[in-house]
């Protein structure tokens, strides 16, 4: 264990459940790594992964994004093709890009289609799935309207899905952020997973959440100032 970390450590009181403003304050005044460390948030539902009916799965638009710049690939043609590249998308093609994801090719974070071009992309399942870069129109990652799918992931829009664990794993931001940005990109999210409750969940919904840095140690947050609407 290094000085900052243990430094970090003896700041946070483990056994407290942090108000999200005290913990996000918290976070931002902990000592931070040579790099612009994520801001992640983790978490743990009431849910069994393993039901049908217990999946938990979405996308939400932080209002200040994630620091992170995102490349973003289109699967389209012709009109649509231009599109995309108007709206800043950093790939774009058809049989031509599929040929290169069937090389290796992945470098891109995120993948919009148009719906005449899924026969093609399904093919790319075993490649994209694993990577959670399959397009899915209940995400609107299948649309017609590629420029607005396009600007909206650059402008940070995530997708947030439950995983094995029951756990929700996303990033809010970087350690430069103002803590005011991290406080409200975590509240839109928790607000959006509370949303996502499945019909099926029984008990507690929210168990846990907690707040971390790339880097440093987690911040348990009360879960009480979200149970009402929970």
């Amino acid at each position: 264990m290094n000085k900052r970390h243990k430094k970090n450590l003896e700041q946070i009181d483990r056994e407290k459940r942090y108000v999200l403003n005290e913990a996000v304050q918290l976070l931002s005044q902990l000592a931070g790594a040579k790099f612009d460390e994520s801001i992640d948030v983790a978490i743990r539902l009431g849910v069994d992964p393993k039901q049908t009916d217990q999946g938990v799965r979405g996308v939400v638009g932080l209002p200040h994004g994630t620091g992170k710049t995102i490349r973003v690939a289109v699967f389209a043609k012709g009109a649509k093709a231009d599109e995309a590249k108007t709206a800043g998308a950093d790939l774009t093609g058809a049989d031509d890009l599929a040929e290169k994801v069937l090389g290796g090719f992945i470098d891109f974070d995120k993948v919009v289609a148009t719906p005449d071009m899924m026969a093609q992309v399904g093919k790319l399942g075993k490649v994209l799935g694993p990577r959670g870069l399959m397009p899915n129109p209940k995400l609107g990652t299948v649309t017609m309207d590629v420029a607005k799918a396009v600007k909206e992931l650059k402008a940070g829009k995530v997708e947030f899905r439950i995983d094995k664990a029951g756990i929700v794993h996303a990033a809010i931001g970087k350690k430069s952020f103002a803590a005011e940005k991290i406080r409200e990109n975590a509240r839109v999210l928790i607000d959006a997973i509370i949303k996502a409750k499945p019909t099926g969940a029984k008990g507690v919904y929210l168990r846990s959440i907690t707040l971390s840095s790339t880097m440093g140690p987690g911040i348990k947050v009360d879960t009480q100032e979200f149970i009402q609407t929970a």
